[in-house]
């Protein structure tokens, strides 16, 4: 986990209780109060992950275990406008690796960080079901197809103005 260690607010920790609360603090139900948690953090700090498991009384590894087993949970804050490219194969074979590498240099940032402005932040997936339209980009729900590396600037330039 990460180094830097935050003191959770009050309000925060009674939040995470009420949301262990509404699943009867249940272990059972970790994978649904991770997704509450994370829709109202935005991610998933290993301060939240140590106060869900208190108040379920389970390990914080099994908690973290959860957390970075499932693609969908982040320990790091995403940007504001989340990028995420398939990586799956039909994308990777037509082309999204080139795709990946235009956004990392029109961004200046790697995979798994955001801009330091918190505008953009990139990952990767493994498929969006939408082979047809490979190779495709996600930002937020709006999803790109037959996306080429020359239509990366444009695409991000909607999201700056």
């Amino acid at each position: 986990m990460s180094s830097i260690h935050i003191k959770l607010k009050d309000k925060d920790c009674q939040t995470i209780k009420e949301i262990c609360e509404s699943f009867n603090n249940d272990p059972g139900e970790l994978i649904n109060i991770l997704h509450k948690a994370q829709e109202h953090f935005g991610y998933l700090p290993a301060e939240v992950q140590e106060t869900i498991a208190q108040n379920l009384n389970i390990s914080v590894a099994k908690v973290y275990g959860v957390v970075t087993f499932y693609s969908f949970f982040s320990m790091t804050p995403k940007g504001k406008h989340p990028i995420s490219v398939c990586t799956g194969t039909a994308c990777y074979v037509r082309g999204a690796e080139k795709v990946l590498e235009e956004l990392k240099k029109e961004l200046k940032i790697s995979v798994g960080e955001t801009t330091p402005d918190g505008k953009f932040s990139l990952s990767c997936l493994r498929c969006v079901g939408a082979c047809g339209l490979a190779p495709v980009v996600m930002i937020g729900d709006k999803t790109y197809g037959r996306v080429a590396p020359e239509d990366v600037k444009k695409i991000i330039e909607e999201y700056n103005s």
